[in-house]
């Protein structure tokens, strides 16, 4: 089939690669436009851009998926199937039209749970024990279509977002593949998503990733694990802004945010036992050990995390 792949970010790469290598033909790559980041003002394309760059693929880069020129575009290149791996932009229903065999969305949850921006994260921050990966038909209503295929992923117990998405990107993208080559052979029709079990998951901000010191130890570890890396947790430890690694539940009890430096670690007290400091990283430094980093800041005796 002839293939148009829309997709941006580095866990979207293992797909476009599996489809590249397969027996189908990715006549084009979408995705977000290039941005201009760094002190040099550089330029910077997307993981999936430089991916389709490296193969000589066209990529189409609308500013807005609803710009005239870019449906021109699309059906020039006249896909059969245009499968989609966070591509980071609605599609309207007119681009949706196009390929005769549609869009098909791979999504990091097993839907109906998790529909939104950022499943991985949220699976994590609600303590589930499995997440995976399904493929879907894309329809106007958010992640709602008719699925094609689940896989599924146990949650590790020190799992962070990062690592977690990992292995869901390189393992959805064989999910992709089979189901692209199962609807080229029309042996494959989706399934309805039921009414029940709906959960949502909306973009995780650097708001909503500061770390709540008054929710219990086991909330707060979940919490920064599931927004660790991107926007990693942060917190205000005195008048110092530091962001927050990944953390141990500890024994002791101290009040919500209080801070106690030990020779053992660095604690945090939570609703209800402390919580040990992994790494942490004070802004416009490097990532340090919490310990280290509490020794040459001189914290004061009393000293709060809020």
């Amino acid at each position: 089939m002839r293939l148009v792949f829309a997709g941006t970010p580095a866990p979207a790469v293992p797909s476009l690669q599996r489809l590249i290598e397969s027996h189908h033909e990715v006549v084009g790559v979408v995705t977000r436009p290039d941005t201009v980041a760094g002190r040099g003002r550089k330029v910077v394309r997307s993981p999936i851009g430089s991916l389709a760059d490296e193969h000589g693929i066209p990529v189409l880069q609308p500013r807005r998926a609803s710009d005239p020129d870019f449906a021109d575009q699309l059906k020039e290149l006249a896909p059969d199937c245009c499968p989609v791996v966070a591509y980071g932009a609605l599609l309207p229903q007119s681009v949706l039209d196009i390929p005769p065999l549609g869009w098909v969305n791979l999504h990091f949850s097993v839907l109906p749970a998790w529909r939104g921006a950022a499943p991985v994260q949220a699976a994590i921050a609600a303590g589930d024990e499995f997440t995976g990966a399904s493929t879907f038909q894309i329809v106007k209503e958010l992640d709602a279509g008719p699925v094609f295929g689940v896989m599924t992923e146990r949650i590790r117990p020190t799992d962070t977002s990062g690592e977690l998405l990992e292995r869901l990107a390189r393992e959805g993208a064989e999910l992709l593949v089979q189901t692209i080559d199962a609807l080229a052979s029309g042996a494959l029709q989706a399934v309805p998503q039921s009414g029940d079990g709906v959960s949502y998951a909306p973009k995780v901000t650097v708001d909503s990733a500061r770390v709540r010191w008054d929710h219990p130890a086991l909330a707060v570890d979940r919490q920064i694990r599931a927004v660790t890396p991107a926007p990693g947790a942060w917190t205000e430890i005195g008048d110092l802004r530091v962001k927050v690694g990944p953390v141990q539940i500890a024994t002791h009890s101290l009040n919500p945010g209080e801070v106690e430096v030990r020779k053992d670690g660095v604690f945090v007290g939570t609703a209800t036992t402390a919580v040990r400091l992994g790494d942490v990283q004070p802004q416009g430094k490097r990532l340090m050990a919490a310990l280290d980093w509490a020794r040459g800041a001189r914290l004061a005796e009393g000293t709060v995390a809020q």
